[in-house]
């Protein structure tokens, strides 16, 4: 079937496949940095272990060793996937010239100008988060720590990161949404539990109350049930999280990442249910298997169904901030770039390809038998087409075609890393 033909079978259910395409290519998905190096940085070992529930699982040779390094494996990764894109730093990799190191509660914009400059010279927008793990600072809490030289340390690092994320928003024109997680917790049991939160409010409260321009700049914090070595409590749990955002709405939005909840909840659900109160939120985009295990973004239901509710909800009018959030060094680190983000940009036009008006009609009439057919038959719609032409209009290769280019890239450069 040709596009031509795509495009008259979704006509005929009141969908125009060029509108379609048109907002996918303006709507900004987040690529996260930590994925071509196993979440390590640079301005620490790059052989520590990760710590603060962080791990990576795997040993595929070809892993970014400094930045020269990641921004090459980047910019392949970039020219394969479709779409308006921005890349989300974390504190970590700062970029130190000679005799220029300092540690993260001393960083400055000036360490991400070379960022900043990658960024520019390819029409990209900027996230930033600051690094709350990984570190000897690490007590190991960080925000909600009982040892107040260790919550200071890591307050000013948090003040650093929001001064680095105005430059960012105002070197690239774009916002650029600051999130705050941490993996402060307990492995079992604790003996205390409102103790960790209220010091982690006071924290978060510190840090806020550095100056900033909130129309430019949207710090964030990020929820999580459980991580490693946390299985027992979390300090910044679904409920401490989102009730610190609607306390600070004048400063701060909620964040959901699809693998920080319950197996059983789905942020799908949720993002409606937030937008109600919130005028902005942000979400990070992964594929939890069981657990927040991080795999790379499928064209699975759930994909399918958050990028649905972010079209249904007026998300792309800039209330939804969408970030990647995976890590794999099981596979090619490149191509796991590359597969998940082209399945949330996947899942992103096919969303715009629904007929919103015409279910919701459906469903305030009541008439739900015609709602349950329509939903059914719109799966089996030639969505492929579309998505083909998408690509091929925005210069990249369709599906089936890319993942040779990754191939001779990793036999010509990543196998030559030692």
């Amino acid at each position: 079937m040709s596009y031509k033909e795509a495009k008259e079978k979704f006509s005929r259910i009141g969908v125009d496949t060029e509108k379609a395409i048109e907002r996918a290519k303006n709507a900004a998905i987040s690529l996260h940095v930590w994925q071509g190096d196993d979440v390590r940085g640079f301005d620490t070992d790059p052989n520590k272990p990760l710590t603060g529930g962080i791990q990576t699982t795997g040993n595929y040779p070809g892993r970014a060793r400094n930045y020269k390094e990641l921004m090459s494996d980047m910019d392949l990764a970039l020219s394969l996937i479709p779409g308006k894109k921005k890349i989300n730093l974390h504190a970590s990799y700062a970029i130190f010239d000679e005799n220029d190191w300092v540690d993260r509660d001393k960083i400055e914009p000036k360490h991400f100008k070379k960022w900043v400059d990658f960024m520019k010279s390819r029409g990209l927008g900027a996230d930033f988060n600051p690094t709350f793990f990984s570190h000897p600072m690490c007590d190991p809490l960080t925000l909600s720590s009982p040892n107040k030289e260790t919550r200071d340390f890591w307050i000013r690092h948090g003040k650093a990161s929001l001064k680095i994320s105005e430059y960012l928003a105002k070197e690239t024109g774009e916002k650029c949404t600051m999130n705050i997680w941490t993996g402060d917790g307990f492995k079992d049991i604790p003996g205390d539990r409102l103790g960790p939160r209220k010091r982690y409010k006071e924290s978060i409260d510190e840090i806020l109350s550095q100056p900033f321009d909130f129309n430019i700049v949207k710090p964030c914090v990020e929820s999580k049930v459980f991580g490693i070595g946390v299985e027992s409590y979390t300090a910044g749990s679904g409920e401490f999280s989102l009730l610190y955002a609607a306390e600070n709405r004048d400063r701060c939005i909620p964040l959901m990442d699809n693998g920080h909840y319950h197996p059983t909840e789905l942020v799908s659900d949720k993002i409606s249910a937030l937008l109600a109160f919130f005028p902005e939120i942000a979400l990070h985009v992964t594929r939890p298997v069981r657990w927040d295990s991080d795999h790379v973004v499928s064209f699975d239901d759930e994909t399918k169904e958050i990028m649905k509710e972010v079209v249904r909800c007026g998300g792309l009018e800039g209330r939804v901030n969408i970030a990647l959030d995976y890590f794999d060094a099981s596979i090619n680190r490149i191509a796991a770039w590359i597969l998940g983000a082209r399945n949330a940009e996947k899942a992103l036009l096919y969303a715009l390809l629904e007929p919103r008006e015409s279910f919701t009609s459906m469903q305030d009439k009541g008439d739900f038998t015609s709602l349950l057919v329509g939903m059914e038959e719109f799966k089996t719609l030639p969505f492929g087409e579309v998505w083909n032409e998408y690509c091929s209009r925005l210069g990249v290769p369709e599906d089936g075609e890319w993942l040779g280019e990754v191939k001779k890239y990793e036999e010509s450069v990543l196998k030559e890393r030692v």
